[in-house]
């Protein structure tokens, strides 16, 4: 087979983006790849600029300098094609609509307005519940969404994110809120789903040791890239500790305590 058959392609590039926000540099030299089947972490302190990448990703905010693209295209185009995980918000028990329906909104925005009209509401409840199926759900799908726990509303998204999306998923603190338990469940399962069905994966979290059990690569940025690799190599570099400046005595805290559980201690 020849080298240029094993080329994993490209899912997202960032190519030296730079991004200002009132005036104010908050993205600065930003450049990075992510290839199909790879889940990458995107970590770094308060006001680092971790959102406004997600935003400039979903082309929901213009980049001042440099380019991105997005499943070979800007991202405004490949907005549609995305499937994303927002940071969870309280939903309300009363909430008029089940699992399966909010499942089934992560269709509307994955294809072209001709596609989503041919496409019946008995082949989307299909899709629906073939989501909720992978993700372990498929025996909520008649429940209020408002009624499931933390760790079952994460999962809902999930299964509504890979309705949108069989190609690259974008998590923004998927695992926010949740006790650490179920935060390890979802991690585990994003990774089972990711290696059954080649899906690139984008996470951001403030959960930096969390967040590098289960990607392949980590990037920690903090206005500009300090260091991007393998995460066990950057949760133990330096360049992290300059990243996070003061905060970096409580992570080391926080890495020996997941260390101590991954042991069983």
């Amino acid at each position: 087979m020849s080298p240029a058959a094993t080329v994993v392609p490209v899912v997202v590039r960032f190519d030296r983006v730079c991004v200002e926000r009132d005036g104010r540099r908050v993205l600065e030299d930003l450049s990075f790849s992510v290839r199909e089947r790879q889940v990458v972490g995107i970590v770094g302190p308060n006001g680092a600029g971790k959102t406004t990448l997600l935003r400039a990703l979903l082309g929901l905010i213009p980049v001042t300098a440099g380019r991105i693209e997005v499943l070979g295209g800007p991202p405004g185009a490949a907005r549609g094609e995305i499937g994303y995980v927002p940071q969870r918000h309280t939903i309300a028990a009363s909430f008029p609509a089940t699992v399966r329906d909010v499942v089934a909104m992560g269709q509307l925005g994955s294809h072209g307005a001709r596609r989503r009209e041919r496409k019946s509401s008995r082949a989307r409840r299909a899709a629906a519940e073939r989501a909720l199926a992978r993700v372990g759900m498929a025996s909520f799908a008649d429940r209020l969404v408002g009624r499931l726990s933390g760790g079952e509303q994460r999962r809902a998204m999930l299964a509504q994110a890979l309705c949108a999306s069989s190609r690259l998923l974008v998590l923004d603190e998927p695992t926010i809120g949740l006790d650490l338990p179920a935060e390890q469940a979802f991690y585990a399962l994003l990774r089972e789903l990711q290696r059954e069905s080649g899906l690139a994966v984008i996470a951001v979290s403030h959960d930096l040791l969390a967040l590098a059990s289960a990607a392949d690569e980590l990037i920690c940025i903090n206005r500009t890239m300090h260091v991007h690799g393998n995460p066990d190599e950057v949760v133990h570099s330096h360049a992290l500790r300059e990243a996070y400046h003061c905060e970096f005595d409580f992570l080391a805290g926080e890495l020996h305590h997941h260390e101590r559980l991954g042991r069983g201690a």
